[in-house]
Protein backbone atom coordinates (compact mmCIF):
# COMPACT_ATOMS: atom_id res chain seq x y z
CA UNK A 1 0.00 0.00 0.00
CA UNK A 2 0.98 3.53 -0.49
CA UNK A 3 -0.56 6.34 1.15
CA UNK A 4 0.07 10.30 0.72
CA UNK A 5 0.04 11.98 3.94
CA UNK A 6 -0.98 15.35 5.41
CA UNK A 7 -0.62 16.81 8.38
CA UNK A 8 -1.63 21.22 8.59
CA UNK A 9 -3.48 20.68 12.20
CA UNK A 10 -1.29 22.85 14.04
CA UNK A 11 1.81 24.87 13.57
CA UNK A 12 3.68 22.77 11.81
CA UNK A 13 2.69 21.88 7.62
CA UNK A 14 3.80 18.51 6.89
CA UNK A 15 3.50 15.69 3.93
CA UNK A 16 4.84 11.89 3.49
CA UNK A 17 4.69 9.40 1.11
CA UNK A 18 4.43 6.22 3.56
CA UNK A 19 4.64 2.60 1.59
CA UNK A 20 4.13 -1.23 2.87
CA UNK A 21 2.13 -2.73 5.54
CA UNK A 22 1.78 -1.66 9.21
CA UNK A 23 4.77 -3.77 10.15
CA UNK A 24 6.66 -3.30 7.43
CA UNK A 25 6.37 0.13 6.40
CA UNK A 26 9.02 2.82 4.39
CA UNK A 27 8.87 5.93 4.68
CA UNK A 28 10.14 7.39 1.27
CA UNK A 29 9.50 10.88 1.48
CA UNK A 30 8.68 13.46 4.53
CA UNK A 31 8.63 17.60 4.30
CA UNK A 32 7.95 19.31 7.05
CA UNK A 33 8.04 22.53 7.70
CA UNK A 34 7.50 24.44 11.25
CA UNK A 35 7.93 28.47 10.27
CA UNK A 36 6.22 31.91 10.27
CA UNK A 37 4.21 30.50 6.80
CA UNK A 38 0.60 29.84 6.23
CA UNK A 39 -0.46 26.35 5.37
CA UNK A 40 -2.44 27.79 2.11
CA UNK A 41 1.17 28.92 1.16
CA UNK A 42 3.19 25.77 2.17
CA UNK A 43 1.57 22.89 1.67
CA UNK A 44 0.46 22.48 -1.73
CA UNK A 45 4.26 23.43 -2.72
CA UNK A 46 5.20 20.87 0.08
CA UNK A 47 3.20 18.32 -2.05
CA UNK A 48 4.76 19.26 -5.32
CA UNK A 49 7.75 18.92 -4.15
CA UNK A 50 7.42 15.71 -2.72
CA UNK A 51 5.79 14.48 -6.18
CA UNK A 52 8.55 15.68 -7.88
CA UNK A 53 11.45 14.37 -6.43
CA UNK A 54 9.86 11.23 -5.75
CA UNK A 55 8.81 10.77 -9.45
CA UNK A 56 5.47 9.82 -7.97
CA UNK A 57 2.48 9.27 -10.61
CA UNK A 58 -0.62 10.17 -8.11
CA UNK A 59 -2.44 7.44 -10.03
CA UNK A 60 -0.14 5.22 -7.48
CA UNK A 61 -1.51 5.96 -4.65
CA UNK A 62 -3.92 3.93 -2.97
CA UNK A 63 -5.24 6.19 -0.30
CA UNK A 64 -5.03 9.67 1.21
CA UNK A 65 -4.23 10.23 5.24
CA UNK A 66 -4.74 13.44 6.89
CA UNK A 67 -4.63 14.44 10.37
CA UNK A 68 -8.27 14.36 11.39
CA UNK A 69 -8.09 17.07 13.87
CA UNK A 70 -8.20 18.10 17.15
CA UNK A 71 -6.12 21.47 16.17
CA UNK A 72 -6.20 24.90 14.42
CA UNK A 73 -9.79 25.29 12.98
CA UNK A 74 -8.22 26.85 9.84
CA UNK A 75 -5.48 24.55 9.57
CA UNK A 76 -7.63 21.68 9.91
CA UNK A 77 -9.92 23.04 6.83
CA UNK A 78 -6.86 23.23 4.79
CA UNK A 79 -5.58 19.90 5.38
CA UNK A 80 -8.98 18.47 4.91
CA UNK A 81 -9.78 20.66 1.59
CA UNK A 82 -6.82 19.24 0.26
CA UNK A 83 -7.46 15.55 1.19
CA UNK A 84 -10.81 15.65 0.23
CA UNK A 85 -9.35 17.31 -3.12
CA UNK A 86 -7.42 14.50 -3.94
CA UNK A 87 -9.61 12.18 -3.18
CA UNK A 88 -12.07 12.77 -5.52
CA UNK A 89 -10.14 13.96 -8.40
CA UNK A 90 -7.84 10.37 -7.87
CA UNK A 91 -11.14 8.59 -6.61
CA UNK A 92 -8.94 6.79 -3.34
CA UNK A 93 -10.25 6.53 -0.09
CA UNK A 94 -8.90 8.83 2.99
CA UNK A 95 -7.80 7.67 6.11
CA UNK A 96 -8.99 10.01 8.58
CA UNK A 97 -5.99 9.88 11.93
CA UNK A 98 -6.72 11.51 14.71
CA UNK A 99 -3.83 14.52 15.38
CA UNK A 100 -3.31 12.97 18.98
CA UNK A 101 -3.04 9.53 18.23
CA UNK A 102 -0.59 10.27 15.24
CA UNK A 103 1.37 12.43 17.56
CA UNK A 104 1.42 10.15 19.86
CA UNK A 105 2.73 7.51 17.06
CA UNK A 106 5.63 9.31 17.23
CA UNK A 107 6.87 7.66 20.28
CA UNK A 108 6.04 3.95 19.36
CA UNK A 109 7.24 1.57 21.49
CA UNK A 110 7.56 3.23 24.93
CA UNK A 111 6.95 1.66 27.96
CA UNK A 112 5.63 5.56 29.42
CA UNK A 113 2.25 7.17 28.86
CA UNK A 114 1.91 9.43 26.32
CA UNK A 115 0.49 12.98 26.95
CA UNK A 116 -0.05 14.99 23.71
CA UNK A 117 -0.11 18.17 24.31
CA UNK A 118 -2.07 20.62 21.59
CA UNK A 119 -2.44 24.60 22.85
CA UNK A 120 -6.04 25.08 22.15
CA UNK A 121 -6.10 28.90 23.63
CA UNK A 122 -8.15 30.07 26.11
CA UNK A 123 -6.41 28.45 28.73
CA UNK A 124 -7.12 24.92 27.48
CA UNK A 125 -5.46 21.99 25.72
CA UNK A 126 -6.23 19.43 23.20
CA UNK A 127 -5.00 15.99 24.81
CA UNK A 128 -5.88 12.29 25.28
CA UNK A 129 -3.60 9.96 26.92
CA UNK A 130 -1.97 6.73 25.18
CA UNK A 131 -0.05 3.65 25.48
CA UNK A 132 1.66 1.03 23.56
CA UNK A 133 0.82 -2.66 24.14
CA UNK A 134 3.49 -4.26 21.95
CA UNK A 135 2.38 -3.01 18.36
CA UNK A 136 -0.77 -1.76 19.18
CA UNK A 137 -1.24 1.93 20.61
CA UNK A 138 -4.22 2.03 23.05
CA UNK A 139 -6.50 4.50 24.05
CA UNK A 140 -6.64 5.39 28.07
CA UNK A 141 -8.43 8.31 27.31
CA UNK A 142 -10.09 9.56 24.70
CA UNK A 143 -9.55 13.21 22.65
CA UNK A 144 -10.80 15.89 24.75
CA UNK A 145 -10.34 19.81 25.04
CA UNK A 146 -9.50 20.34 28.85
CA UNK A 147 -7.70 22.97 31.37
CA UNK A 148 -4.24 22.16 31.89
CA UNK A 149 -5.29 21.17 35.74
CA UNK A 150 -7.64 18.51 34.95
CA UNK A 151 -4.75 16.99 32.50
CA UNK A 152 -2.39 16.87 35.44
CA UNK A 153 -5.20 15.32 37.99
CA UNK A 154 -5.54 12.63 35.38
CA UNK A 155 -1.97 11.98 35.01
CA UNK A 156 -1.00 11.75 38.23
CA UNK A 157 -4.13 9.47 38.77
CA UNK A 158 -2.14 6.68 36.72
CA UNK A 159 0.93 6.93 38.98
CA UNK A 160 3.24 6.26 36.11
CA UNK A 161 5.61 8.21 34.26
CA UNK A 162 4.64 10.37 31.21
CA UNK A 163 6.18 11.59 28.42
CA UNK A 164 4.68 15.37 27.19
CA UNK A 165 5.20 15.91 23.42
CA UNK A 166 3.40 18.64 20.93
CA UNK A 167 3.01 22.68 20.32
CA UNK A 168 1.54 23.20 24.06
CA UNK A 169 3.99 21.77 25.94
CA UNK A 170 6.58 25.20 25.71
CA UNK A 171 3.16 26.88 26.57
CA UNK A 172 2.21 24.70 29.55
CA UNK A 173 5.87 22.78 30.43
CA UNK A 174 6.56 25.40 33.86
CA UNK A 175 2.62 24.72 35.13
CA UNK A 176 2.81 21.05 34.47
CA UNK A 177 5.87 21.01 36.46
CA UNK A 178 4.31 23.04 39.39
CA UNK A 179 1.22 20.58 39.67
CA UNK A 180 2.63 17.52 39.10
CA UNK A 181 5.88 17.63 40.58
CA UNK A 182 5.23 17.03 44.21
CA UNK A 183 2.43 13.91 43.79
CA UNK A 184 4.83 12.41 41.03
CA UNK A 185 8.14 12.63 42.76
CA UNK A 186 6.18 11.00 45.78
CA UNK A 187 4.54 8.02 43.41
CA UNK A 188 8.46 7.58 42.51
CA UNK A 189 7.12 8.47 38.81
CA UNK A 190 9.11 11.02 35.95
CA UNK A 191 7.51 13.21 33.70
CA UNK A 192 9.47 14.00 30.23
CA UNK A 193 9.60 15.88 27.60
CA UNK A 194 9.88 14.48 24.29
CA UNK A 195 13.12 15.83 22.21
CA UNK A 196 12.60 18.10 19.02
CA UNK A 197 12.80 15.52 16.22
CA UNK A 198 9.60 13.79 17.72
CA UNK A 199 7.41 16.31 19.44
CA UNK A 200 5.51 18.04 16.56
CA UNK A 201 2.85 17.02 14.11
CA UNK A 202 4.60 14.68 11.36
CA UNK A 203 2.62 13.42 8.24
CA UNK A 204 4.94 10.22 8.53
CA UNK A 205 3.82 9.46 11.87
CA UNK A 206 0.21 10.11 10.30
CA UNK A 207 0.87 8.30 6.95
CA UNK A 208 2.25 5.15 9.11
CA UNK A 209 -0.77 5.11 11.40
CA UNK A 210 -2.97 5.26 8.42
CA UNK A 211 -1.36 1.96 7.24
CA UNK A 212 -3.33 0.41 9.83
CA UNK A 213 -6.36 1.96 9.33
CA UNK A 214 -6.12 0.37 5.70
CA UNK A 215 -5.52 -2.82 7.17
CA UNK A 216 -8.34 -2.62 9.23
CA UNK A 217 -10.51 -1.25 6.20
CA UNK A 218 -11.24 1.87 8.22
CA UNK A 219 -11.19 4.39 5.67
CA UNK A 220 -13.78 7.31 4.70
CA UNK A 221 -14.61 8.46 0.79
CA UNK A 222 -13.98 12.21 0.27
CA UNK A 223 -17.59 12.99 0.29
CA UNK A 224 -17.83 11.70 3.80
CA UNK A 225 -14.79 13.09 5.61
CA UNK A 226 -15.15 16.12 7.92
CA UNK A 227 -12.49 17.44 10.50
CA UNK A 228 -12.89 16.64 14.32
CA UNK A 229 -12.54 20.01 15.63
CA UNK A 230 -14.06 18.79 19.75
CA UNK A 231 -14.95 22.41 20.38
CA UNK A 232 -17.17 25.13 18.22
CA UNK A 233 -14.99 27.68 16.64
CA UNK A 234 -14.74 31.37 17.95
CA UNK A 235 -17.20 32.42 15.78
CA UNK A 236 -19.48 29.86 16.84
CA UNK A 237 -19.02 30.50 20.12
CA UNK A 238 -19.84 34.44 19.72
CA UNK A 239 -22.82 33.45 18.35
CA UNK A 240 -24.08 30.89 20.47
CA UNK A 241 -23.73 34.04 23.23
CA UNK A 242 -25.24 36.67 21.18
CA UNK A 243 -28.43 34.14 21.18
CA UNK A 244 -28.13 33.56 24.41
CA UNK A 245 -28.40 37.08 25.26
CA UNK A 246 -31.28 37.80 22.61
Amino acid sequence: MKVLALDSSGLVASVALVEGTPKASSLLAEYTLNYKKTHSQTLLPMLDEIVRMTELDLKTVDAIAVASGPGSFTGLRIGSATAKGLGFALDRPLAAVPTLEALAYNLFGTDRLICPLMDARRNQVYTGIYEFEGECLKILHSPMAADIAEVADLLCGFGRDVIFLGDGVPVYKERLQELMADRMQSAGVQTLWAPAHLNKQRAGAVGARALWYLWEGNTQTAAEHTPEYLRLSQAERERAEQEEKS
